[in-house]
């Protein structure tokens, strides 16, 4: 059974570069590792670098079509699709032939009202309906049972909604049969499918119709097939990037997802040797799971301040120290860099 890696603290990443890959764009990378590129810059402008049928692997969260504004920035919902669209034409220009594009998007609320907001469902249309260039190969539903009870308006004061607790996951590709392996995620098994294969089964119909053979209890597969429901807590608070982000005294991103998403995606949907893209690389957790993984990763982020401190997850903590003991310039670079707007 496939299984991810799991340490906080990253091994010792080598940083000269990887000349397969920065040779891909004009720009120069803002930081490089043995196996990836961050590039920092409009990823509009990014992707019109690069050759098509370049990545294998898209793997993004973007700014959600929020009414209330964040400080990693985003549009409103009334115009979030035409913006958005701009990105899909060039996606699909640089994703390989049998590539796919993983979009963790979640939903919002229109405006004073407890009423949904359907803006990603429309998206959704726009990129794989009738007229879309893609196909939706499978939606996939992050559930984060830790999530906080919200709009609190509608959910713990006039109690009328119940807590907004899942993502949207749209797993998109340009063929009906892009790369894909679920024996590569496969999940332990259940205790009581672990009881049922010690103790024996007897073949039988289901009140459904659906016949169950006396095999049920002899799968071939060395695991569950996962659901594409996943469920993750987004609750992690002593990472190797909240550690280090904290010595530094800069401000982490503040709206990372956990590690397990990108690393279920990669996994499933990529071979160790193909290069993924994150076009919204935020923290960069999407480059260091890739990495962490065997594949060649690329990012793009239109924020300074976050791709600096980004470049934490490709250190280990000795050598974070030694910038703070060492180099003080170093680590007035960092401070300088959390205070950009």
């Amino acid at each position: 059974m496939a299984s991810s890696r799991t340490t906080t603290e990253p091994e010792e990443t080598t940083m000269h570069g990887n000349t397969e890959l920065t040779e891909l764009l004009d720009s120069e990378p803002y930081y490089q590792t043995n196996d990836g590129a961050a590039y920092l810059g409009d990823s509009l402008e990014l992707l019109d670098e690069l050759p098509e049928e370049s990545i294998d692997l898209l793997v993004t969260s973007p700014p959600f079509g929020l009414q209330k504004k964040k400080e990693y920035g985003n549009k409103d919902p009334d115009e979030y699709n035409d913006w958005f669209m701009d990105f899909a034409d060039r996606v699909y220009r640089v994703l390989t032939e049998d590539g796919s594009w993983v979009i963790d998007i979640g939903g919002g609320w229109e405006k004073g009202k407890p009423v949904r907001s359907i803006y990603h469902f429309e998206l959704l249309t726009r990129l794989a309906g009738s007229d879309g260039p893609f196909h939706l190969a499978q939606d996939f539903y992050w559930y984060n049972p830790a999530k906080l009870p919200t709009p609190a308006q509608w959910v713990t004061i006039e109690r009328i909604r119940c807590k907004d607790a899942v993502n949207h996951v749209w797993c998109l590709s340009k063929t009906e049969r892009p790369e894909a392996d679920n024996v590569r995620v496969l999940q332990e098994y259940s205790d009581s499918q672990k009881e049922l294969m010690e103790n024996g089964y007897k073949d039988k119909k289901r009140p459904s119709g659906h016949d169950i053979s006396d095999k049920f209890d002899d799968p071939k597969e060395k695991g569950s097939i996962p659901p594409n429901l996943l469920e993750i807590a987004n609750t992690a608070s002593n990472t190797h990037y909240l550690k280090a982000c904290k010595k530094l005294d800069v401000d982490s991103h503040p709206a990372r997802f956990p590690r397990q998403l990108p690393d279920f995606f990669i996994r499933f949907l990529s071979e160790p040797g193909d290069t993924v893209l994150d076009i919204f690389a935020g923290s960069n957790m999407t480059g260091r799971v890739a990495q962490d993984l065997g594949r060649k990763w690329l990012a793009f982020e239109l924020q300074e301040k976050y791709l600096q401190t980004s470049k934490v997850r490709f250190m280990t903590m000795e050598e974070i120290d030694k910038i703070i003991d060492e180099d003080q310039s170093a680590l007035d670079d960092f401070e300088e860099f959390a205070e950009l707007d």
